[in-house]
């Protein structure tokens, strides 16, 4: 039976098929970055194992702002919310530094849980944070980032349900490649599921981290024009790389096309349409029209019986 959102209803968790994802060892998970509700039905329809909310997108997207830490945790939590409700597709979801001291963590995720979301990463960055592809990140220490990992933990365990924590370091870029996996080292003796080294800028420190932090997972964060060398999903899984997110996916596509489509309108007055315009209705069958036609005439509805 379908849903109103027009998924196969599933009996578990996005966690639980996330982790399913996870323990096929010959496969790597490719995210598109998604930050709204459009972008995350392309995504969905097709066919990605699992989506990524990416912080920079939901930041440009919803206050128009650049990543630069000022998203809160309702703007995070209400768009990772959102984009998870759409679907059973397993969503991973940036969390910055968990908004606050331990108890604000605990309560970061005890919410993305709530939210339905399958994963999130914390990070080692100050609350003040950035992007972590550019220059001048400021980090935590060693103590107070394991508190927000074992933070994450615990609240978790106090919870019903579960969410696979990644545990993110954005210490190579100030202290180097050694001090950052032993802070992910630790994140993962604390109970962190997935680790995540922001920001590598050679294929042999991803395959090393690989082979550091073996058995844990490793995730890449595959950014367009980013410090991170370009990697393909097969040459992420012959690096040993497990999760490859790319919060660009929509982000570059939409700002190359609407600023072209913003300056055509502004000089000519009217926009082309192309050789193939898209109807109004075809935008809306990317977004479940049809299924909810169908839901309204199951349900004896008579809203669409003569047509739309």
């Amino acid at each position: 039976m379908a849903t109103l959102d027009g998924t196969a209803e599933h009996s578990s968790s996005g966690a639980a098929r996330l982790r399913e994802l996870l323990a096929d060892q010959q496969k790597v998970i490719v995210c598109p970055g998604v930050y709204d509700g459009l972008t995350a039905r392309i995504a969905i329809n097709a066919g990605f194992d699992c989506l990524y909310m990416t912080g920079a997108g939901t930041t440009a997207s919803r206050l128009g702002m650049p990543d630069l830490g000022i998203a809160t945790f309702n703007d995070m939590r209400d768009n990772a919310a959102m984009i998870a409700g759409l679907g059973s597709t397993p969503l991973i979801a940036d969390a910055d530094t968990g908004y606050g001291g331990p108890i604000m963590v605990g309560r970061t995720v005890q919410q993305y849980m709530r939210a339905g979301v399958a994963g999130l990463h914390l990070e080692d960055q100050i609350q003040s944070k950035r992007c972590g592809h550019l220059a001048g990140k400021e980090l935590v220490d060693e103590e107070t980032y394991l508190s927000r990992i074992k933070a994450a933990v615990m609240a978790r365990e106090q919870s019903a349900g579960d969410i696979v924590i990644i545990a993110r370091s954005d210490a190579l870029q100030s202290l180097g490649y050694e001090a950052a996996v032993r802070r992910l080292q630790m994140a993962i003796q604390a109970g962190a599921d997935v680790a995540f080294l922001e920001g590598f800028t050679t294929i042999e420190q991803g395959r090393q981290v690989c082979i550091d932090l073996a058995p844990t997972p490793v995730l890449l964060n595959m950014v367009s024009g980013g410090v991170t060398p370009q990697i393909t999903a097969l040459e992420a899984q012959e690096m040993g790389l497990r999760i490859v997110i790319h919060p660009g996916f929509a982000l570059g596509p939409v700002l190359t096309s609407v600023t072209a489509a913003a300056r055509e309108l502004r000089k000519t007055g009217a926009i082309n349409p192309g050789k193939d315009p898209m109807p109004p209705r075809a935008l809306f069958e990317v977004c479940g029209l049809n299924h909810c036609i169908a839901f309204d005439k199951a349900a004896g509805g008579l809203a669409f019986q003569k047509g739309v």
